[in-house]
């Protein structure tokens, strides 16, 4: 399995074999991900929660292929913002870990400021 560095760097090799890199500013690329969130979104529309699993199992290609572009575009981004998207995450993680302590949020469905 490739790390999110070896990713980004086969994203940016087609993005720059193709010169996109003139057309893939952050507001476009913000644009674009918002896209293909809402084309995986659409997999799911008006399903209940069974209906949704059984979507992925019907359909487990074509929303991997939403996914993934999803995360080539936020990998791309940010790569053209210059952040580290591995520590980003971790960082993010932890912050989650604080807001979200297991005695808190073990079976609950709300967020941190609602307890």
């Amino acid at each position: 399995m490739l790390t999110i560095t070896e990713l980004t760097e086969r994203i940016l090799l087609f993005r720059d074999a193709r010169n996109w890199r003139q057309f893939h500013g952050p507001k476009d690329i913000a644009v674009a991900i918002s896209v293909e969130a809402s084309e995986l979104l659409q997999h799911f529309v008006w399903q209940d929660a069974a209906q949704s699993e059984q979507r992925i199992r019907e359909r487990r290609d074509e929303i991997a292929s939403e996914m993934a572009d999803v995360a080539i575009l936020l990998f791309e981004m940010a790569a053209n913002s210059d952040i580290d998207l591995g520590r980003a995450i971790e960082a993010k993680l932890q912050r989650n870990e604080e807001r979200y302590p297991v005695d808190k949020a073990r079976d609950s469905n709300k967020k941190y400021n609602e307890w």
